[in-house]
């Protein structure tokens, strides 16, 4: 079993958006196997389905003036930044598909974000920062203990569509954080944000390089799929399993 990767570089995220539907089209169609879609977005605000406007605490002139873009879109969740030093992450996979901890005809959606933090938990591991899941509070949080809150680190909201999963994560490499200040995170306001790069181990070797590497290593290891890298979109959509890829 394969799992497609495709790594984008920065892109804006309308053209991420335009990309993850050709790759869901073509999951939809099984013309594809599953794929994971990795990129950068220059500074733009999201917000999900249970959004609620009263989040974004910018004033609309403030973010014109920073190009900062606002997009509605079908994830759940509420709002969300993405911006450069953060790693975007489309897992687009068929959840009728041959999946662990299948229990019936398809995995559930709340089964499939569990495995998909599972995967982002170990590629924290690999930075030297330890993480773990809140009760109640989707995403991968730090660890903390007696006074000290855990913080965010990873954002996850997703949607299905015919059994086909979209949008997926968002893990703080080296973001600059400042500009979680035009917004309350994904609607918590008791609780702050943080990134590999304030977390990491300080002999961890952390670049968007390595953490690409580590995402694709850890969704493989997880969901038992053997990584196909592909070069670009046409090659992706081209070919079936393994014409024109690299395994890592």
């Amino acid at each position: 079993m394969y799992l497609n990767l495709l790594h984008l570089g920065r892109i804006p995220y309308a053209s991420g958006l335009a990309i993850q539907a050709q790759v869901v089209a073509a999951r939809k169609a099984q013309t594809l196997g599953d794929a994971l879609l990795l990129m950068e977005h220059p500074p733009v605000l999201t917000l999900g389905r249970n959004a609620h406007r009263s989040n974004i605490l910018a004033t609309d002139e403030l973010l014109a003036a920073r190009g900062v873009e606002l997009h509605e879109i079908n994830r759940g969740g509420d709002v969300t930044y993405h911006g450069p030093g953060q790693l975007v992450g489309y897992p687009i996979f068929d959840l009728r598909g041959d999946l662990p901890g299948k229990r019936g005809p398809h995995l559930g959606p709340v089964d499939f974000v569990r495995l998909m933090e599972e995967a982002l938990i170990r590629t924290c591991k690999d930075f030297g920062v330890p993480t773990q899941r809140v009760c109640k509070r989707t995403g991968v949080w730090t660890i903390g203990g007696g006074s000290i809150l855990e913080k965010k680190v990873v954002a996850i909201g997703v949607h299905v569509s015919q059994g086909v999963t979209s949008h997926g994560f968002a893990l703080n490499v080296t973001t600059d954080l400042r500009d979680y200040q035009w917004i309350v995170p994904c609607g918590i306001a008791d609780r702050e944000v943080t990134s590999l790069d304030l977390e990491a181990d300080p002999d961890a070797s952390l670049s968007m390089e390595t953490a690409v590497n580590s995402v694709a290593r850890s969704f493989g290891h997880v969901f038992n799929r053997q990584i196909l890298a592909h070069t670009s979109l046409d090659e992706l959509l081209a070919s079936s399993a393994s014409i024109g890829v690299t395994a890592l």
